[in-house]
């Protein structure tokens, strides 16, 4: 869990929009598609690494990974929320 001052200076290092953390079914999802090995962020590289959790930006389309408890807000590890692909 990300400290919520923290998190209130947090936006999307791209469109500058506020972040939020992502509920535990997303992150749910996300890991499942890890785990199969169909998980890719925005510079088209495999997720290899399981989420401990994930900020969303505010308009839920991108959701940037937290490892090991550190956000990681580059745009290129930024991994698309396309609603069906995480069916």
């Amino acid at each position: 869990m990300i400290d919520p001052d923290l998190l209130s200076f947090l936006v999307c290092p791209e469109s500058r929009m506020p972040l939020a953390e992502a509920d535990d079914e997303t992150l749910a999802k996300l890991n499942a598609a890890v785990r199969a090995g169909g998980l890719k962020n925005q510079a088209g590289r495999k997720v290899e690494s399981l989420l401990d959790g994930g900020l969303v930006c505010q308009d839920g389309v991108i959701l940037y990974p937290i490892i090991d408890g550190i956000p990681i807000l580059l745009i290129d590890e930024g991994i698309p929320l396309d609603p069906l692909r995480l069916l």
